[in-house]
């Protein structure tokens, strides 16, 4: 990710995360502000003849290449490096962090509510680049996969108010994901509280209904039906979805 040359704590930073950001305050021109984005989610330097083309795909290539020299000329001292044919963003990025926090979740460890805070935020949401969709939807799968992890993780270490802030945060980032639901009803009734376990599962047995067509997975509505001791369906244990 791109960082300081010199090795030095960088005084520049720039967040991706929500959106795009600049530390210190600075006006960039439309052109530029893509450029930055472009290179602030990036693992590498860049060639410049991608970013070019990555940018201005529409265009010639030698167009594009001017469009990228006047981006970067109009850019700030300092921001962008070029090294040989290769371009970098000489600059913290919050990418780098939430995605060490994320992982570090999907190994076990549990979160702070600060880092579920910072998890609950797409990359650039807006931005709809054909350069950036992959990227997008690859962070969006890695956080939700991370809250989850988190809630569970939070759940087996008695932290339930945690528990219960990661797994809505999951479960808002996919509405429609059975197993995020599955963990935000396991922390709520860790918490004693089937009232929110039950709101939870009716209302994705609903969206499921009205998105899809489909029940709930029986396996979750048994489990859950147990877990909290009811009776309302065929089956002693068991949740019924809504009628269809």
């Amino acid at each position: 990710m791109p960082h300081q040359l010199d090795g030095s704590e960088n005084p520049r930073r720039i967040g991706v995360i929500g959106r795009l950001g600049l530390h210190p305050l600075t006006r960039l021109s439309v052109p530029t502000r893509r450029v930055f984005a472009y290179l602030a989610v990036q693992s590498a330097p860049v060639e410049r003849a991608r970013v070019a083309a990555a940018l201005w795909p529409d265009q010639t290539d030698e167009a594009a290449r001017s469009n990228l020299r006047r981006a970067i000329w109009q850019a700030p001292p300092g921001w962008v490096v070029g090294e040989g044919g290769e371009l970098l963003l000489d600059a913290q990025v919050d990418l780098a962090a939430v995605r060490e926090t994320a992982g570090r979740a999907l190994a076990g460890e549990a979160m702070t509510f600060a880092e579920i805070e910072a998890l609950s935020v797409d990359l650039l949401p807006g931005w709809h680049e054909e350069w950036l969709l992959a990227i997008q939807d690859g962070y969006h799968l890695l956080r939700v996969q991370a809250l989850e992890a988190a809630c569970r993780t939070l759940v087996r270490l008695g932290r339930f108010a945690l528990a219960t802030q990661a797994g809505n945060a999951a479960l808002a980032a996919e509405p429609l994901n059975e197993s995020a639901a599955e963990a935000l009803i396991t922390a709520h009734l860790a918490q004693r509280n089937r009232y929110k376990a039950v709101q939870c599962f009716k209302a994705l047995a609903s969206r499921l209904d009205r998105e899809l067509g489909v029940a709930p997975d029986p396996a979750l509505a048994a489990q859950i039906g147990l877990q909290i001791g009811l009776q309302t369906g065929h089956q002693a244990g068991t949740l019924e979805a809504p009628p269809r």
